[in-house]
């Protein structure tokens, strides 16, 4: 039985993983669904500040919005894609 609980334990943190995202096309729904710490208001937020501003040029560009901290951008680093290649 303790060995079931680990294995259901390790597939329920495997499907939690985000999935890569890029910041420059997705809209708010799936950078909310993709990104850890990071809900629709802030998701929104960096739709709106791409829009404004033009395209991130790194992932660090990210912490200029609103609600997103350095530490949203490090938690999601691997997941942050900047272009679809």
């Amino acid at each position: 039985m303790k060995k079931l609980l680990m294995i259901v334990g390790l597939l329920s943190a495997v499907s939690l993983q985000a999935a890569p995202i890029n910041i420059n096309s997705a809209d708010a729904k799936s950078i909310s669904k993709a990104l850890n710490g990071v809900g629709k208001v802030r998701a929104e937020a960096i739709v709106q500040y791409r829009e404004q501003h033009g395209k991130f040029g790194s992932a660090d560009d990210l912490a200029k919005v609103q609600g997103v901290s350095h530490r949203i951008v490090e938690k999601n680093r691997e997941d942050i894609l900047l272009s679809d290649n």
